[in-house]
């Protein structure tokens, strides 16, 4: 009978619910979108325990001594970095089949944290048991790095965004990743609620609450989305992708137009 783990999650951070508390290695490497070999499948007696969040609990602290990776399961959640001001920066959102907790491995404690946006299900992989695993199945070890990679190529993608893209940009290509992931899960790609609030959306992208607000507010306007508080309905999927800046209002034309009015006419006075 397997046993928690001890240490691996704060006493009062988690409540166990009816339902599913441990996974064989098999269901984890589904989880993950690892194919499983032969061994794997047949390695049954490895099991990994569950471990539930409510919302706004934390699953790891900065600094917190690292010993276990995580995959979730269900729900969603955000990783970030806070500095000495206690400024908040959000990493990302991990969500089913995500695997987080890898920052901790180099210096054996966590560098970021982890908190539940919504009530979630979480699988604890003790790195210690997932060595083992890779000395028995050298094949599940490069599948699980090949994991890791595939989340620091998400990361490095980010940064690229953040760094060539316009604000309207940024706003758009969330809103197409999420909608990938979602499709990729089997949910709906075109309706779904967004998990996070546009603060922390603005955390994530680099921008501010406004910024982000007013950006879903023009997509609204222009027919590429329908926006109800967190409710989104993609309407126009191609537009988000190729969108590079978000083309003048009407209200804008508006308002130019009146200052080369006024300009065209001021420069007809000073001539007379």
């Amino acid at each position: 009978m397997n046993t928690p783990i001890n240490g691996a999650i704060p006493a009062d951070a988690a409540w166990q619910r009816t339902g599913k508390l441990w996974s064989s290695l098999k269901e984890v490497c589904d989880l993950l979108r690892i194919p499983p070999s032969a061994a794997v499948i047949a390695d049954s007696d490895t099991q990994f325990q569950h471990v539930q969040f409510k919302a706004g609990q934390r699953i790891h602290t900065i600094g917190q001594p690292f010993d276990v990776l995580y995959v979730v399961n269900s729900g969603f959640l955000k990783t970030v970095m806070i500095d000495v001001f206690g400024n908040e920066q959000i990493l990302s959102f991990p969500m089913k089949g995500d695997l987080f907790g890898v920052d901790g491995i180099h210096g054996r404690r966590y560098e970021s944290e982890a908190v539940a946006l919504t009530n979630c299900d979480v699988i604890l992989v003790p790195f210690k048991k997932f060595t083992a695993l890779g000395k028995a199945h050298p094949e599940l070890e490069a599948a699980i790095y090949g994991v890791m990679s595939r989340e620091l190529i998400r990361e490095q993608s980010m940064v690229t965004m953040l760094g060539s893209l316009s604000a309207e940009a940024r706003v758009a290509r969330f809103l197409v990743n999420l909608s990938e992931r979602f499709s990729e899960l089997g949910y709906s790609g075109k309706q779904f609620n967004l998990r996070m609030t546009r603060h922390e959306i603005g955390s994530y992208l680099g921008l501010t609450l406004e910024t982000v607000s007013r950006t879903l507010s023009a997509f609204n306007e222009m027919g590429l989305i329908s926006v109800d508080q967190r409710a989104i309905d993609i309407k126009d999927f191609n537009a988000l992708k190729t969108l590079r800046r978000l083309p003048p209002s009407r209200t804008r034309n508006k308002e130019k137009q009146a200052l080369a009015s006024a300009a065209a006419l001021a420069s007809q006075r000073a001539v007379a």
